[in-house]
């Protein structure tokens, strides 16, 4: 299930995120030591009475210069801290749990900004992670994920590069003493707030956002896990191309300073197209971007192109290749989302004008700043009934960046220039039309 923020998750999940993310160097004063000190002390964090402490029930690394996510899978959320420490430089995250059966010793991450990993009890009902870094580094976004149906609940951690003089700022006592200072503020604040709302009768849904909302937008790598999607004539397959370009879109509105950005999925694992469209509606995003590269039969056919959901189809291609998408959980053992006649109508009703205006300004920006930086189909605009694009309140994209039946598309996909290129064109594009809905 993908490690991203669910709104609908109000006590535990929902609030957790934004709280964390605001807050996820604010520590106690005891995790600020001196260099080459002893075992640094775990976080003092909120207990719940009732409950023991959830178990750890596994974490891995995904690693590289550019970026860097911990991800520890859990039997339930639960509270964390994170803070930075030199001596040598590393992240640390103290979570209220139990850990594996086994302590994970140091353990090398391979080449990116973490060098070495480890997962070990700091104290009774408490872990901690150690990522010793290879280069500074600084928590782009942390948050919990609710566990859904037989995926587990997850904590993410995602790093990115620091100047040496930021990560040491990160470090000092003054800078961690502020944080938690401000920490024990809002956290005062919001005990009051929740117990403020839950003494009223019938309270109506709670919007929770930190300082000024910001658009929400959701990537979608297609495909993941046992469903591998295309594969092109060399091996290359469409799971894993999609994957590394949404991490790349990612990164690129991010970095804007004024996006909030999640992905339906953080790494090579299956996740079916209802939880896909369920889980951006629950979040309420503001604009949903589905990743692909596909395959056809006519080998000739190849350049990026763009697609809007419509029941009928612009043409026959884009409704086979619409059919084959909708089929994907059929390849993991599930039964396909419901689309008979009565389901489509249900939704045809519900399609706001509005939002098809949307997607369909949205696909405009995108195009024209892709024009001049990569090869188009000749109609780069189509449509057809992609069951992801469904959700009838949600501007939603479908990009199909390529053919993997074509050679010089597999080429293009294949090279790091090419990508981060297109990536950075499409993130203009959606700044674009996002700079378009504000004038208005």
């Amino acid at each position: 299930m993908p490690d991203w923020p669910r709104k609908s998750a109000m006590q535990q999940g929902f609030a957790l995120i934004f709280a964390v993310l605001a807050l996820c160097w604010a520590v106690p004063a005891a995790l600020a030591q001196a260099d080459g000190a002893a075992d640094v002390p775990a976080v003092a964090a909120p207990e719940q009475a009732d409950a023991p402490p959830p178990e750890v029930a596994g974490l891995r690394i995904l690693n590289n210069d550019e970026r860097a996510r911990l991800i520890v899978d859990l039997n339930a959320v639960t509270e964390f801290a994170i803070a930075a420490l030199n001596g040598p430089d590393r992240i640390v995250v103290d979570m209220r749990a139990e850990g594996l059966a086994a302590p994970i010793d140091e353990t090398p991450a391979g080449d990116g900004l973490i060098g070495v990993y480890a997962l070990a009890k700091a104290e009774a009902g408490r872990v901690r992670a150690t990522l010793t870094l290879s280069a500074p580094a600084q928590v782009q976004q942390a948050y919990l994920v609710a566990p859904v149906d037989d995926q587990p609940a997850r904590l993410i951690v995602d790093l990115i590069p620091d100047s040496p003089a930021r990560f040491a700022e990160r470090v000092s006592e003054d800078y961690k003493a502020a944080l938690a200072r401000q920490a024990a503020a809002d956290a005062a604040t919001a005990a009051a707030e929740a117990a403020t709302a839950a003494a009223q009768p019938a309270p109506s849904p709670v919007t929770i956002t930190s300082g000024t909302p910001r658009p929400l937008i959701v990537i979608d790598p297609g495909h993941g896990g046992i469903d591998g999607g295309a594969e092109a004539f060399n091996g290359i397959r469409e799971k894993d191309v999609v994957f590394d370009f949404a991490l790349e879109l990612q990164r690129l509105l991010v970095a804007m300073n004024r996006f909030d950005v999640s992905m339906t999925r953080d790494a090579d694992t299956f996740v079916k197209l209802e939880d896909r469209v369920t889980l951006a509606r629950a979040n309420k995003a503001d604009l949903f971007i589905s990743i692909h590269a596909d395959k056809f039969e006519d080998t000739a056919i190849r350049g990026t192109s763009l697609y809007m959901r419509d029941e009928k189809a612009t043409h026959e291609l884009d409704r086979i290749l619409a059919e084959r998408e909708n089929r994907a959980d059929l390849i993991a053992g599930f039964v396909p989302p419901d689309s008979d006649e009565r389901v489509t109508s249900i939704l045809v009703g519900l399609m706001q004008r509005e939002t098809r205006r949307k997607s369909f300004q949205a696909a405009q920006a995108v195009l024209q700043s892709l024009e001049s930086h990569t090869r188009l189909r000749k109609i780069p605009l189509h449509r057809a009934d992609f069951y992801v694009l469904q959700a009838p309140e949600i501007p939603a994209l479908l990009i199909e960046l390529g053919f993997l039946s074509n050679e010089a598309d597999v080429a293009n996909l294949t090279r790091k220039d090419w990508r981060d290129e297109t990536a950075d064109a499409i993130a203009a594009g959606i700044a674009a039309y996002f700079d378009g809905i504000d004038q208005n």
